[in-house]
């Protein structure tokens, strides 16, 4: 059975859905706690709402601190990855390496896969990300310094301010979105 609970953060409202093998969804902080249960919602399909287990709890707890700009470590936050194909669980695993305030970019990535070429397939799989702020797919940039794009709620400004939050280096820079 898969579960979810919001929990506020010092940028909006936040969800993370589980299941017995870890989280399935994190939905990205929204203004509005309904707007937040309904995206998480069209994710996670049949997901009941209910009080987190104690490993869950900790992961809201490592968010809302990450939200707050307290460096934290999400690598230890147990993820399900029964549903994700397998290049995109290499690319998850190096994006979750990436420590606060700092990037790679989508080419940086494919050449740690092993094959230069395979940005756009980093891009995608990055796109698909059930779980950002814990696979940190917002630090990872675009060539020649810029942003890149970000498929979560409010797009490239949400992925700025996230790495802004963070104290990033490519945050500061002004030419971004060139």
């Amino acid at each position: 059975m898969l579960c979810y609970a919001l929990f506020e953060t010092a940028i909006g409202w936040a969800g993370l859905a589980w299941g017995e093998a870890g989280l399935v969804a994190v939905h990205l902080p929204e203004a509005d706690p309904q707007i937040a249960r309904r995206g998480l919602l069209r994710r996670v399909l049949g997901a009941a709402e209910a009080e987190p287990p104690r490993a869950v709890r900790a992961a809201m707890d490592a968010i809302a601190d990450q939200l707050a700009g307290k460096p934290t470590d999400l690598t230890g936050v147990p993820l399900d990855l029964s549903r994700t194909p397998e290049f995109h669980a290499r690319v998850y695993e190096i994006a979750r390496a990436i420590p606060p305030g700092e990037t790679l970019t989508y080419g940086e990535i494919a050449e740690r896969l092993g094959d230069k070429l395979l940005a756009r397939d980093v891009g995608q799989a990055l796109g698909n990300n059930p779980w950002p702020i814990v696979v940190p797919c917002h630090r990872v940039t675009a060539a020649n310094g810029k942003l890149g794009g970000f498929s979560a709620s409010g797009g490239a400004n949400t992925k700025l301010k996230l790495l802004a939050i963070e104290g990033a280096k490519a945050a500061a820079q002004g030419d971004l979105f060139a």
